[in-house]
């Protein structure tokens, strides 16, 4: 989920940014610290949106930076368990697929795919289901749900599992399927 956080903070300013008005060179700092960070409370940190900069800034003995109060806005995706999600496939491998959710990439494993026996045709670059004819390729759009998420410190890029072996989950094209398939016996039935 994209989330819009309003944070405060103390910042420094380095004497190299005295030349920028003071927002901008707030939020030159904070866009180094924050953008690009993975945090378990906050998610990935997209960018710094807007900064309002305490004008009054401390100077400490031997620091030739000034240190002023900001309160800033940052984008963020925290990506939550159970969530549903929409993403595109990026990668097809033997073992699954990568979806690219957001400004990240989420491992949908065979096992979680469908009811089926998958293979993988290496030179089309496909999984391809047995008994379904079903197929998964790079482009596909997948509605799934997080089943997993781990967030390493710093600013690598963690791990999202996902499934899609729910009713309604899947290749949107077999969803759409299965929907208009049920109202077709709804309305038979009436």
């Amino acid at each position: 989920m994209f989330n819009l956080l309003t944070l405060k903070e103390v910042i420094r300013i380095t004497p190299k940014q005295f030349s920028l008005s003071l927002k901008e060179a707030a939020i030159n700092e904070l866009r180094a610290k924050y953008e690009g960070l993975v945090d378990e409370d906050l998610g990935y940190v997209i960018s710094v949106i807007d900064a309002e900069v305490n004008p009054v800034g401390r100077i400490l003995p031997g620091d030739g930076g000034t240190h002023h109060q900001v309160i800033f806005t940052i984008l963020t995706f925290l990506p939550q368990l159970q969530e549903v999600v929409e993403g595109e496939v990026i990668e097809v491998a033997d073992f699954g697929t990568f979806l690219r959710i957001g400004p990240v990439d989420a491992l949908l494993h065979v096992s979680q795919l469908i009811d089926d026996f998958i293979s993988y045709d290496e030179k089309q670059g496909i999984l391809l289901g047995k008994e379904t004819g079903r197929t998964i390729s790079k482009g596909d759009l997948f509605r799934v749900r997080i089943i997993a998420v781990s967030f390493p410190k710093g600013r690598s890029s963690g791990k999202i599992g996902v499934t899609a072996r729910q009713p309604f989950l899947g290749k949107l094209e077999w969803i759409e399927k299965e929907i208009k398939k049920i109202r077709e016996e709804e309305t038979g039935k009436q």
